[in-house]
Formats: C-alpha cells, sequence, structure tokens
C-alpha cells in the first residue's frame, strides 16, 4: 500500500473539522501566517515608498512565508519520516496536514445559509453568508444570497478543498502549507485596491500560478458530480476576473441552470461584473440545497482518487 496520507487528511477534516472550542483556544494554523504577513507589511508597505520598493517588500514577504511553511513542513515530514515507523509516520503527517483542508467547514458555512433561507429567516441568512462572501449583503433577497452562497460554495471549492488536496498529494506536508500561505497572503494584500498594490502583487500572481491546475480540476469535478456544466464551464469560466475562480463557479452554474456573478456591491458601489451561465437568474433555497450535494459528491470523488492512490500508486511524498 502507498502512502495514505491524503486519504488520512480528507478522513480527519471530515469527521472532526477545526473544532470551535479549539479554534477560541489556539486559533488557527493560518493565523500564524496572517500574523507575519501583518508584520511584514507594516516593515516594508510603507506608502512612502516607492512601488518598486514596495513590491520588492512584497516578494520578500512571500520568500519568507515559502520558507517558513513549506521549508518547516519539509523538515517535519523528514523527521518524521525519519524516526518513526509506518503507519506512525503517516497518522501523524496527516494529523498535521488535515488543518489545511476545508471540506467541513465549507459545507457547514454554507448549509447555515440554506437553514435559514428553508426558515425563511432571510436577516439571518444575510448574516451567516455574510460569513464568507466580501459583498454587501444587507440589501441582498432571497435569490441575492442564494446566488452568493453557491458562487462562495464553488470558488472554495477550489481554494479550500481541491487546491490544498491536489498540493498535499503532489508535494506532501510542504506542499499543503507553502499552499496555504500562500492562499492567506492572497486573500490579505492580494489587491490591487490600495493600501496593497505593488506589494501584493507576487502574492496575487504566486496564488494564481499554484491554483492554474486545481481550479480547472474543481470545474471538472462539480460537472462530473452535478451530471454536466460542461459547455457552460468552457465558455464561461473566463468572465470571471480571477483567471482560476471562474472554473469552479461556471461549472456550478451550468449544473444547476442558473446564471451567476454579474453586478454585485463592494463598501456601496456597484460593480457591473458580467454573468456566469446562461440559465435562470432567480435562485432559491432549493437550488442551494442542490449545490450543496453536488459539493458533496464532488468531494467524494476526491476521497475515490486518494483511495486510488493509497491503494496503488508509489510512494509519491
Amino acid at each position: 500500500m502507498a502512502d495514505p496520507v491524503a486519504l488520512l487528511a480528507l478522513a480527519l477534516d471530515a469527521a472532526v473539522g477545526w473544532p470551535a472550542a479549539l479554534y477560541r483556544r489556539v486559533g488557527h494554523p493560518v493565523g500564524s501566517f496572517a500574523q507575519l504577513i501583518d508584520h511584514c507589511a507594516a516593515r516594508w508597505n510603507d506608502p512612502a515608498r516607492s512601488a518598486l520598493a514596495r513590491k520588492m517588500g512584497g516578494i520578500a514577504t512571500l520568500l519568507l512565508l515559502l520558507s517558513v511553511a513549506g521549508g518547516g513542513g519539509w523538515l517535519v515530514q523528514y523527521l518524521l519520516r525519519l524516526w518513526l515507523p509506518q503507519p506512525w509516520s503517516w497518522l501523524l503527517i496527516g494529523l498535521l496536514a488535515y488543518p489545511a483542508l476545508a471540506l467541513r467547514s465549507l459545507y457547514s458555512h454554507v448549509r447555515a445559509v440554506h437553514h435559514a433561507l428553508a426558515a425563511d429567516d432571510l436577516s439571518a441568512a444575510r448574516e451567516a453568508v455574510g460569513m464568507i462572501v466580501g459583498r454587501d449583503t444587507q440589501s441582498l433577497d432571497e435569490s441575492g444570497v442564494t446566488r452568493a452562497a453557491i458562487e462562495s460554495l464553488a470558488e472554495s471549492f477550489c481554494d479550500g478543498v481541491v487546491a490544498p488536496f491536489f498540493w498535499l498529494l503532489l508535494l506532501g506536508l510542504p506542499g499543503v502549507w507553502a499552499y496555504k500561505a500562500v492562499n492567506t497572503a492572497d486573500s490579505m494584500i492580494g489587491h490591487r485596491e490600495a493600501p496593497w498594490g505593488p506589494f501584493g502583487w507576487a502574492a496575487a500572481r504566486t496564488d494564481d500560478l499554484m491554483n492554474l491546475i486545481p481550479a480547472r480540476l474543481a470545474g471538472c469535478l462539480l460537472c462530473l458530480a452535478g451530471g454536466g456544466g460542461w459547455r457552460v464551464m468552457w465558455r464561461d469560466a473566463r468572465n470571471h476576473a480571477s483567471p482560476n475562480a471562474g472554473w469552479p463557479e461556471a461549472a456550478m452554474a451550468g449544473a444547476l441552470d442558473l446564471r451567476l456573478a454579474g453586478p454585485i456591491r463592494y463598501d456601496g458601489v456597484r460593480h457591473d461584473k458580467p454573468w456566469i451561465g446562461s440559465g435562470r437568474s432567480e435562485a432559491d433555497p432549493l437550488d442551494l440545497r442542490w449545490a450543496l450535494a453536488i459539493y458533496v459528491q464532488a468531494c467524494l470523488l476526491l476521497w475515490l482518487v486518494a483511495g486510488l492512490q493509497a491503494l496503488f500508486a508509489g510512494d509519491m511524498i
């Protein structure tokens, strides 16, 4: 049997996730990345510096993150394999890798939106969806809340599930935590708007690169799980501003026969983004229920991949 670390990580995340009590007590591992990014930003993202100096500071921040996350992950993995026999090394590496996945957390957050909508509590639904999206939610109607939740579910399926799984399968512990460090940096500083701009350039571009294959895999998995959506995915994936996020969103739009994305508001400002999909523009709680079912089935396909790797592949990490 080959190394089953990816399968173990999936099982641990699906079974327990990252419990709220544990989060309140010790936080989450990505919190250490956020602290390091904040420290570097305070030091190297001074608006008085030139754009070039700030870009170099952002590159230095990214390299520091990769050395801590990737280098630290490699060292821990190497020492565990050196000192412990199998299966103990597998179990510990799986235990250290699973917090980088978000299968259970993503499902729980989106299910909370569905429960509120199903109970006709639009205020609670707006609050719940506001936990997982960055857009203005207080003016959203039921359809707007539903579409926002579906879009976040599809996009986060890549960022929170497929991409970390991909890098774990490919490079093991250093791969999965290097990805999480880069993804955290992108979410914090990888924006064109002030005060980031040049400082976040390296994080944004590296995140785009690391999601290049996983985003397309995520779209394919959602099409397989949803029994369709291929044509919409190939046609509309590039309607998204991100080179990657459009793939899973377009796949989900096609599978559900919905129109996603489109005009939205951030901080009170309307942004006329193009539509993704050519189906219905009015979504309801049943659509969100089906989206969750497609998500679960797509995750099960990942379990199948991990199981086949554990059974037949060589020692990959």
